[in-house]
């Protein structure tokens, strides 16, 4: 992982994981843990591009899937 300027530039490394209720049909989100205040997020199909999002909009957003 290499961060500039509050950037993340590399997520070469990340450890990716699934959501635990994944159907396992490769039609998922996948999350990589480990980078403080943001949450990359990327398609599991697709593993080049990826959004890194703030830790607060990533929880907001989960939050509103739930309800």
């Amino acid at each position: 992982m290499t961060i500039a300027s509050g950037r993340i530039t590399d997520l070469a490394h990340a450890a990716w994981r699934k959501p635990r209720r994944s159907q396992g049909n490769g039609e998922c989100v996948e999350v990589a843990d480990g980078f403080p205040g943001a949450v990359p997020v990327r398609d599991s199909k697709n593993p080049g591009p990826a959004l890194v999002l703030p830790t607060p909009a990533w929880t907001t957003f989960i939050d509103h899937l739930k309800h």
